[in-house]
């Protein structure tokens, strides 16, 4: 999932705090459309959506032109070699979900990121071979376009393909992110010799240019997924694997299958949530920390109170307990579906808050329990209001930072999701149990969640973040920020974020977040608040309002149909409406 790691700042933190600081002083309007909306990372990426749908193709079409197009230009998280998850809303009110996650190859075992002593191997599972999952996000692509798009394959794919094969100008945000993972893609001969010149990242105003890649999209053009996992790029990632260590094999990319599945839904003050069900946590902890939350007045206690910040610890710790220690892949797994969506099991969750003193996790650690970053989230809504939301990576920043030479993917380090030895914490600081735990063709758990919210029967809001575990909790406060607190849909994502994640007993905060006052409340209740050594780089979210610029506006029904927002925290992202 989904994260930069905190050594890797750099140029991207100064941009990031630079745009931060933007958004903590006033967030600019939303851009604002009749026909449309499409939101993505990377301004290319947008442009290419929004011509989908001027060409008369819907949302689930420019949500295949974007996946596309962002693996040619925003190569630190869109993918090829990664995968995803895709959460469609349809026109005449019907939801689904496109599970395409990265699977544990057939060769993965349990243990295999343990030494001989039992102690986890360093980097094994973020730095090697040894991390790659068999990827799924072409796969993912390919069946979204089949089963509800509209366009012909080339012409979907065509965009990103002059992108790859001509190239396009970096821009200062795209720069960023290269020089940022310098030294990590210095180290795979492949990878440097596309994204680096005489060992060096590219400056500003440079053209990046990607062969290889380009040679892979015709062939998925020309021959659709099976190019890709029957062909010579499966046979180029298999060998790059072989010759390194690593455990993928030629079956793995035949036997890969996208799963379709019904989408987890709840309620929240009467607005319908459709999310992601397993093997994301994202749609059951969301739903389980608003049951929880619908219990209290947001509203009237307003945004950055002491009182409202430590309601909202207080859920997200009971929901994170959940995600870490009962949820896995379906597949492998039982979860608890309608525990964690129900309203009575939020009602004993209340009961067992204390109204004056911080809870503690560790008396939240189940009996028996044992010892990223780097995603991207995109929006979209067309005219006839068919919305897509889409959460796709490679993990961490570049994922594995390797290129299986000839093809111009970047590997993905997915393999890190997965519970590496009960009680020892990820990339992302998760502490996650057995019902995670590595097993061959099962996908990790993941926090990615993207969310579509409907109110009376039509779309209302559109919203996702990369973010890695903090993904739940920024998708959480954005709709918290449009319903309880009225912002409109750029404000509710610029807003600074708190987050807790049960493990470390910890309140993360974003600088200026908190008011000193509530700061001095929290402590005094026993709460440890800090700023988040990561926060510079929080995940940037995507987001789409319905019907208003803000909840006053669609109630009153006034303002533009569509609004769109890119966190103020991107560098290279935009919005754009027609």
């Amino acid at each position: 999932m989904e994260q930069l790691r905190w050594t890797r700042r750099g140029l991207a933190a100064a941009i990031w705090l630079g745009a931060v600081a933007v958004a903590e002083a006033a967030s600019p309007p939303p851009a604002t459309g009749e026909n449309g909306m499409v939101v993505t990372a990377q301004h290319l990426a947008t442009g290419i959506g929004v011509d989908v749908l001027k060409a008369g193709g819907n949302a689930i079409d420019a949500a295949v032109a974007v996946g596309y197009a962002l693996a040619v230009t925003y190569p630190r998280a869109g993918n090829l070699g990664g995968g995803g998850f895709m959460t469609i809303r349809l026109a005449d009110a019907t939801t689904t979900f496109l599970d395409f996650r990265e699977r544990a190859p057939r060769a993965a075992t349990r243990d295999m990121y343990l030494d001989e002593q039992g102690a986890p191997v360093p980097g094994a599972s973020t730095d090697s071979y040894l991390a790659i999952g068999v990827p799924g996000s072409v796969a993912g692509l390919e069946a979204a376009r089949e089963r509800y798009g509209t366009k012909p394959r080339s012409e979907l794919i065509a965009p990103a393909l002059r992108l790859a094969r001509d190239g396009f100008v970096l821009e200062p945000g795209d720069a960023a992110a290269l020089a940022n993972a310098g030294a990590l893609l210095a180290r795979d001969p492949a990878a440097a010799k596309i994204f680096l010149e005489d060992g060096q990242s590219p400056p500003p105003g440079a053209t990046l240019v990607q062969t290889d890649l380009a040679k892979t999209l015709q062939a998925i053009s020309d021959q659709g997924a099976p190019a890709f996992y029957r062909g010579e790029t499966a046979d180029l990632i298999v060998k790059a694997s072989a010759a390194n260590g690593g455990i993928l094999a030629r079956e793995d990319f035949e036997a890969y299958k996208v799963r379709e599945l019904a989408p987890v839904e709840c309620d929240y003050r009467g607005y319908e949530i459709a999310s992601a069900p397993p093997p994301s946590s994202g749609g059951l902890v969301l739903c389980e920390i608003l049951n929880i939350l619908e219990g209290y007045p947001i509203s009237y206690l307003g945004y950055g109170s002491a009182e409202a910040t430590r309601l909202m610890v207080e859920a997200m710790r009971h929901a994170y307990v959940d995600r870490n220690t009962a949820l896995g892949d379906p597949d492998f797994v039982e979860n608890p579906v309608a525990k964690l969506t129900s309203k009575a099991y939020a009602e004993g969750i209340r009961a067992e808050i204390d109204p004056y003193r911080a809870g503690v996790s560790e008396d939240l650690r189940p009996a028996g329990f044992g010892e990223s970053t780097e995603t991207t989230h995109y929006s979209i809504i067309d005219g006839d209001g068919n919305a897509v939301a889409v959460t796709y990576t490679l993990n961490g920043s570049f994922g594995t930072g390797k290129v299986a030479e000839g093809t111009g993917v970047l590997l993905n380090n997915e393999m890190d999701d997965f519970t590496m030895k009960p009680g020892v914490p990820n990339l992302y600081g998760l502490v996650q149990g057995a019902a995670n735990a590595i097993e061959p063709r099962k996908s990790p758990l993941s926090s990615m969640s993207p969310t579509i919210v409907s109110k009376d029967g039509a779309p209302f809001m559109v919203i996702g973040s990369p973010g890695g575990a903090r993904i739940i909790t920024i998708t959480l406060e954005a709709i918290l920020n449009v319903i309880d607190h009225g912002m409109n849909i750029q404000e509710a994502i610029d807003a600074p974020r708190i987050h807790h994640q049960w493990l470390p007993d910890k309140v993360y905060v974003e600088p200026r977040a908190l008011s000193p006052d509530t700061l001095r409340i929290l402590a005094g209740q026993g709460y440890d608040v800090g700023v988040d050594p990561d926060w510079p780089v929080w995940g940037a979210a995507a987001g789409i309002l319905v019907g208003g610029a803000d909840l006053a506006g669609i109630e009153a029904g006034t303002g533009p149909r569509y609004t769109g927002a890119i966190d103020s925290r991107a560098a290279a992202g935009s919005a754009q409406g027609y």
